[in-house]
């Protein structure tokens, strides 16, 4: 370049060079001026051919694609062509082949018949209903968007039309020489450009394939490829040796090396250790280049975790971000009635309520999940004011402001830009504006949605709230964050953005046969045959780019690891094509198959850590022992169940109170039984007591009319709910019948749901709520607890079997100073009573006694070990504390 125009310089700005990213720029600037050699140079101009074209002024207006969309969407639902399909999806793919159609210049044939013809020809298939169906749609579509469009005058463009008419200005108004740096071919648009602009004014090319010095890597890779395709193990036999007749000495043993791990958490293991070491290396521009992108968010979180920043050049879709989840969270609550889980995803964003503090936010929300949780409410607004109540000002306010921005989208249907403009308004309601606003990802959210309203205004097509909140799930997804805050000498970039780029060294991540080449996006129109037809691009020319691309990168890098995972799930998973014939032509020229052997046994004692004390190397049962601050000073039958059967689950439960959230009930559970019926015994009793007064029929009647009273709200709400009334209402006789015999026995029903709470000691209470007290009527002050299970009477039984295993009966007796306790089964058509087989009074006197005991003890620094045996830990939740299958 300097050599031509030698007789310009120190100006150079009438040059234009068309580079493939920005990021060559610099490093081109810098080698321009240290070539020249003089005081000062004044750059030639360095574009993008994308925003060169973008620069060229057009007369007429441009149609965004948003309002094509939309007419493609309305043409295919009137069409009626796929009832039932995603029409938002196929209106997408539509309009990207309309559009490759037009960038390629690819003119269909005016008669549908001669298309049809055509793609029989292509497919070398006979007509069938399929392919008539799909020129048809295609045919249509085609004519409908484009041909009405070119043919009326001052007609809008679109985006693709309009492109091709910049490059044509561009083409017939070139006079700066122009200069090309090429990595791969280009598309056949950008040659049509190059050529007719060629005819005016000079245009040189730079081929990073053909430079000097790298042809040896080209035919290297290129012969890999190959082989890759057709040849046998004698051509590679050959290849190898030529290979060595060529180049004596390897020039790739030292610059590239491979690595292959065993699942995700080793290669990103040893992605996050090799980098380190780069840098430790002092190596000050490394890149990560991304074929697998769950891999490279596992490694970025350990290198972030070992506090190494990483920029990312690929950036994030909007709709994976918390800028655009609190924005399809309210549009969730809204569709589900505010179900309860959408409710409080919501509410827990940072976004909403942004005026409020942050600890005045998260007390609402956990207010309001506490009242959730406590009274098993799932859904409606309703519902969670009934539960707040005039006492909670607050969190009412919160649901009223819910409520009023619910309203602003309430329509059944609207015009895009109508429901964007609703959706604006009710999120201002709600607080999130401001929020979105002070965020970067917010920020562009919101200037999208501003796009997008303005586009559409004119158009009045209406769309129901579901396919309008489609679309726009489906443009969130196609907008792509990018954070530019981060300054680190770390990137995760692309294989197609390392054109032309050189770094200190270079990761090649995720390699596998999956990931490079790339997985083709399967055309949902037309298969390779019909697009070579037509003359689109096939798949081929995608995995040669990318085949360049990677050709490229090894040609202009000295230090480069690949990694792959060489078994997914215990299966082996094969390693590239292209790095497999790379490695497997070195090995047969060199002995050496590029193998990384340093890095795996590294991994181990390169880990970041935490600080030791903190981490045990072995895990073994924890023994807790409890300050005398946070000994509890009460404790209930079940809290007391829960000391016997494993110290340490009491101690996680009722000492450091982690006890889970109660979890909200969506269907009916067995628990919800039990409480039912606890409850309607407890109506009975309070009216029919005792029952030799009452005629049977009436009886029977009674507990049937409060059984369906208790019901009737579950009924109402879960069909299922009918099943377990059923399932009660065959216990009736079995009850009335135990009852009775109860009531011969001298016992009679004396009080229900009895609250008590008991001082032991000064330093310790019993407390609880025994379901129903029966006094024996021929003896004064002779009581007996019962207890209402929903058991069978054998487990029950066998519940009881050990003495002081399961303390809730003598815990009971004790605090009523009862001479009987008994658990009351009803299980089906069976009811009966299971007592213990000792005297309930020795029985709740040890009992009573050992909890003084163990309480004494943990006042004195007792341990509280998890001894819990495996029928307890199954069920309990505290397994992820005490760790127990880590315990050596």
């Amino acid at each position: 370049m300097l050599a031509q125009h030698a007789h310009e310089l120190p100006d150079l700005r009438r040059v234009v060079v068309l580079l493939p990213n920005y990021h060559v720029a610099v490093p081109l600037a810098q080698h321009l001026a240290r070539a020249a050699g003089l005081p000062a140079l004044l750059l030639p101009q360095m574009v993008t051919l994308n925003d060169w074209v973008q620069s060229v002024p057009l007369a007429q207006a441009i149609t965004p694609d948003s309002c094509r969309a939309t007419t493609l969407y309305q043409a295919l639902r009137s069409g009626n062509w796929f009832p039932d399909a995603d029409l938002w999806g196929i209106a997408t793919e539509l309009l990207g082949l309309i559009d490759e159609l037009t960038r390629h210049r690819v003119p269909l044939p005016h008669n549908a018949e001669d298309f049809l013809a055509q793609l029989e020809r292509a497919y070398q298939a006979r007509r069938n209903s399929a392919m008539q169906f799909e020129a048809r749609v295609v045919h249509e579509l085609w004519y409908a968007m484009n041909a009405r469009g070119a043919a009326e005058s001052g007609a809008e463009l679109d985006a693709a039309r309009a492109t091709q008419q910049r490059l044509a200005q561009l083409a017939q108004q070139a006079a700066a020489p122009l200069y090309v740096l090429l990595a791969s071919d280009l598309a056949q648009p950008e040659q049509r450009f190059l050529q007719e602009y060629s005819a005016h004014a000079p245009v040189s090319f730079f081929d990073l394939r053909a430079l000097s010095g790298q042809q040896a890597a080209a035919k290297l890779m290129h012969a890999a490829w190959g082989s890759a395709e057709n040849a046998d193990d004698m051509q590679l036999l050959q290849q190898a040796g030529q290979l060595r007749e060529h180049s004596p000495h390897s020039a790739w043993g030292s610059r590239l090396r491979l690595f292959a791990a065993h699942g995700l958490e080793q290669e990103a293991r040893a992605a996050e250790v090799q980098v380190r070491r780069w840098l430790l290396a002092g190596k000050r521009s490394i890149a990560i280049v991304a074929q697998d992108r769950l891999a490279a968010r596992r490694v970025r979180a350990l290198l972030e975790r070992a506090e190494v920043q990483v920029r990312d050049e690929t950036g994030w879709t909007l709709s994976t971000m918390a800028v655009s989840t609190v924005l399809m969270r309210w549009l969730d609550a809204l569709q589900s009635d505010f179900y309860y889980q959408d409710l409080l995803d919501l509410l827990k964003s940072p976004f909403i309520f942004s005026e409020l503090a942050a600890s005045e936010r998260k007390q609402r929300v956990y207010q309001l999940e506490q009242l959730v949780r406590k009274h098993g409410v799932v859904a409606h607004l309703d519902a969670y004011f009934e539960l707040a109540g005039a006492d909670d000002p607050a969190l009412a306010e919160t649901l009223a402001r819910l409520r009023q921005a619910g309203d602003a989208l309430r329509k059944k249907s609207n015009t895009l830009a109508g429901w964007l403009e609703a959706l604006q308004h009710s999120l201002d309601i709600l607080g999130v504006l401001p929020g979105l606003a002070a965020d970067a990802a917010g920020e562009q959210l919101l200037r999208a949605l501003q796009t997008w309203q303005l586009e559409l205004a004119a158009d009045s097509t209406r769309f129901s709230r579901g396919e309008w909140r489609h679309w726009l799930a489906l443009q969130l997804d196609a907008q792509t964050f990018r954070d530019l805050g981060i300054d680190s000498p770390v990137i995760i970039t692309h294989l197609a953005a390392t054109r032309w780029r050189s770094f200190d060294a270079v990761l090649l991540l995720g390699c596998d046969d999956a990931h490079l080449p790339s997985a083709d996006k399967k055309a949902v129109w037309f298969n390779d045959a019909v697009r070579d037809t037509l003359g689109l691009p096939v798949a081929a020319v995608y995995r040669a780019q990318q085949r360049d691309d990677l050709l490229a990168l090894l040609a202009m890098n000295d230090s480069v690891l690949a990694t792959w995972q060489a078994s997914k799930g215990g299966e082996a998973n094969l390693l590239s094509p292209y790095l497999e014939m790379l490695r497997a032509l070195h090995e047969l020229a060199y002995g050496d198959d590029l193998a990384e052997k340093e890095l795996a046994a590294m991994l181990d004692a390169a880990q970041v850590r935490s600080t030791p004390s903190v981490m045990p190397q072995v895990a073994a049962m924890p023994a807790p022992a409890v300050p005398y601050s946070l000994i509890p000073a009460g404790i209930s039958a079940s809290g007391y169940n829960s000391l016997v059967a494993c110290p340490y689950q009491y101690y996680a439960r009722h000492v450091l109170r982690l006890n889970e959230l109660d979890e909200v009930r969506e269907g009916i559970e067995k628990r919800d039984y039990g409480e039912w019926i606890h409850d309607i015994l407890y109506r009975f009793h309070e009216a029919y007591s005792p029952l030799e007064e009452f005629d049977r029929a009436e009886l029977e009647s009674a507990l049937q009319r409060i059984s369906e009273e208790v019901f009737a709200r579950a009924v109402e709400h879960d069909y299922w709910a009918r099943a377990w009334l059923l399932r009660w209402q065959k216990t009736i006789p079995a009850y009335l019948d135990a009852q009775a015999q109860i009531e011969a026995e001298g016992w009679h029903y004396v009080q229900g749901e009895v609250a008590f709470k008991y001082p032991l000691s000064p330093e310790l209470q019993i407390h609880g709520r025994i379901d129903r007290v029966d006094v024996m009527a021929q003896v004064a002050n002779v009581e007996r607890v019962l207890d209402y299970k929903t058991l069978e009477a054998a487990r029950l039984r066998n519940k009881l079997k050990e003495p002081g295993e399961d303390v809730q009966l003598p815990f009971y007796a004790y605090a009523r100073d009862a001479c009987e306790g008994a658990f009351f089964s009803l299980d089906k058509d069976q009811a009966s009573t299971v007592a213990p087989a000792q005297e309930i009074r020795h029985l709740s006197l040890a009992t009573i006694q050992r909890l003084l005991a163990v309480f004494a003890m943990l006042r004195e620094g007792a341990p509280m070990p998890a001894n819990g045996i495996a029928a307890v830990c199954a069920h309990c939740e505290m397994h992820g504390l005490c760790r127990k299958a880590e315990w050596k």
